[in-house]
């Protein structure tokens, strides 16, 4: 059996260290630069080749994988991908985007005799470089089965969820967990420090418990400790993952009052200055508390 050839569009925060995995695991892997070099040139040492575009990446991959910011991204990247991808060619989307955009995609490449899977994740860039993220996958039986080895190199944790476009509806739905429990603890904490209770008792309390969890751990990591960088996903990308849950549960007539709640504590934060690229998502704890009058 022939070995698959990767292409890899977005070495951002999570894309790099996949990619890194992709390449160290002994596929062949080809990138191509979009505004920054130093993902680039740490891939090419270890490894893979550069293209000097989407199109002359397409022309040299058997499966393309893509981890950009959201659906009009990936729309676009698709868009400039076409002219050179061969029929039997698989086109992974690892982003969190609007299912009804997926669908779109995946028909029209299915024209071209060219598969579309829906892949995206769950964790940190810390994972990410690990190897060790979870991924949610919509994808036909067939095109599974290509892309669950590539994409076993930087997951630990792999369930196919269903067809393609369930993937980005199961992983809307996760982040509206996850999302939720930032804006709560958010609010939990602004409360606490109104009523007299320090952060560090608060902590005492929950951690340990039945409320903690991995994700109050990361959360606190920063309300607690400070660390910027504990959980290094924007708050910009928070706000526009929410407002997928609203569109997903618009199109569905399902009445979601506590996922608008959600994301207007983060419109909240892009409104009063977390539009940053470096405003992550328990940042979101200070503009709660300056809200309150903290």
């Amino acid at each position: 059996m022939t070995q698959e050839k990767i292409g890899f569009v977005g070495l951002g925060l999570m894309g790099h260290g996949m990619a890194k995995n992709i390449v160290e695991q002994g596929y062949p892997l080809t990138v191509v630069a979009h505004r920054k070099r130093a993902a680039i040139d740490d891939l090419v040492s270890r490894g893979a080749v550069e293209a000097a575009s989407l199109d002359d990446l397409a022309r040299n991959c058997t499966v393309i994988l893509m981890c950009l910011t959201g659906s009009p991204e990936v729309a676009a990247a698709v868009a400039a991908l076409k002219p050179g991808l061969a029929p039997g060619t698989v086109v992974v989307d690892c982003s969190t985007s609007d299912p009804t955009v997926t669908l779109r995609l995946a028909a029209d490449l299915a024209e071209i005799g060219v598969d579309f899977v829906d892949a995206p994740l769950s964790r940190t860039p810390k994972e990410a470089w690990a190897g060790t993220l979870d991924c949610m996958v919509g994808a036909s039986d067939t095109a599974f089965a290509r892309v669950q080895p590539i994409i076993a190199t930087w997951a630990a944790k792999i369930v196919h969820i269903g067809a393609v476009g369930d993937g980005h509806k199961m992983k809307l739905l996760n982040n509206f967990l996850s999302l939720g429990y930032a804006a709560l603890y958010s609010e939990a904490l602004a409360l606490s420090r109104k009523v007299g209770i320090p952060v560090a008792d608060f902590d005492k309390v929950i951690r340990g418990g039945r409320m903690d969890c991995g994700f109050y751990q990361t959360f606190m990591d920063y309300a607690l400790d400070g660390n910027r960088e504990a959980h290094k996903f924007t708050l910009g990308n928070a706000y526009k993952d929410m407002r997928y849950v609203e569109s997903m549960a618009n199109a569905s007539t399902v009445a979601t009052p506590m996922a608008s709640a959600v994301k207007n504590a983060f419109a909240l934060a892009m409104a009063t200055g977390g539009d940053g690229p470096e405003d992550y998502v328990p940042h979101l704890s200070d503009y709660i508390a300056k809200a309150n009058g903290l």
